[in-house]
């Protein structure tokens, strides 16, 4: 049987790879910080198999966010100079090659929806060839491979050192933003189990209005929206929210559809997505691998649209979700 923990084991060492990369390059000036920040996800990918299997403490994890948070808040990493193809190489090639290049891209969804819908039936020994339950994430592992192996023989590549240095050269021009969905979304799950949702629900409550339905959909689509521009994360917004406002008032109190009144209050969190910096990876990322002027130019660009679509929401909601 395939497992996934095999694919968290190849994405931690490609992560140790690159560090060690990172950590002889001479041309950066914070090699040692940048190595040491990757180098400790990686470690951690490998790592948290035996914490999971209950087989080693979870302690040295948390000490690693830690570190990590401490070499990124302090400018402890930085940017080298990978040994990579020239831009007018790479503008020969694209040209050379010219929509054909979306075909390693589009290979992984490709093998992603095989594995999910046909490869999952498959069993050889009466044990299912896919670890159950963890069909998808298989099927994006094995398609990013299958991917890679497309695009060397697409493009007549034969060093594997070609691909790693492009990644390591992504992964430095991302930096620690990369990561930061993933910490957002930890945060939400922490804020939940310390009991913020429950607070938060008490202080709702004694706000708001007896019967006043349509105030409190503006108050949890709101709500859900200036907590994502927090978090920087819908999904991290979404636990405390809806332990607060979506389930006890819109669905406990007022009778609300669940499926449509937690489906439309996430939708309101994503407007939140659109416009703040803490959805690195969104709005942040693009901007610095693209080399805009205005750091903040996605945001101001999508800031008419994230208004309009809140206001939509919070429409439907009260037109259709009670």
């Amino acid at each position: 049987m395939i497992k996934a923990e095999w694919f968290y084991w190849l994405v931690g060492l490609s992560f140790l790879v690159m560090a060690a990369q990172m950590f002889t390059d001479r041309s950066n000036p914070k090699r040692i910080g940048t190595a040491a920040f990757w180098g400790l996800i990686g470690a951690g990918f490998i790592y948290s198999s035996w914490v999971v299997n209950k087989q080693a403490p979870a302690e040295p994890l948390g000490v690693a966010v830690l570190a990590m948070a401490v070499l990124a808040g302090f400018g402890f990493t930085g940017r080298g100079t990978p040994r990579t193809s020239t831009p007018e190489q790479r503008t020969a090639s694209a040209a050379k090659f010219g929509s054909r290049l979306f075909i390693p891209a589009l290979t992984i969804p490709v093998v992603a929806m095989i594995c999910a819908v046909g490869v999952k039936e498959l069993s050889i020994g009466g044990e299912p060839l896919l670890q159950e339950g963890s069909e998808t994430i298989l099927g994006l592992g094995i398609g990013s491979v299958a991917a890679l192996v497309v695009a060397m023989v697409m493009l007549r590549e034969k060093r594997i050192a070609v691909p790693v240095e492009s990644g390591r050269s992504m992964l430095e021009s991302m930096g620690w933003a990369m990561l930061l969905p993933q910490m957002l979304a930890t945060l939400g799950t922490i804020f939940q189990v310390s009991g913020v949702g429950d607070q938060v629900g008490k202080i709702t409550t004694a706000v708001l209005p007896d019967d006043s339905l349509y105030i409190a959909i503006v108050v949890y689509c709101v709500g859900m929206f200036l907590f994502t521009l927090v978090m920087g994360n819908a999904f991290a917004a979404f636990p405390v929210m809806t332990a607060a406002v979506g389930w006890p008032v819109l669905v406990g109190h007022f009778h609300g559809n669940a499926p449509a009144v937690l489906a439309l209050g996430m939708l309101a969190g994503f407007c939140g997505t659109l416009v703040t910096p803490m959805a690195a990876n969104f709005n942040i990322v693009p901007a610095a691998l693209l080399e805009l002027k205005d750091q903040y130019g996605p945001i101001k660009a999508q800031l008419p649209t994230a208004g309009v679509l809140l206001g939509c929401n919070i429409v439907i909601m009260a037109l259709f979700a009670f």
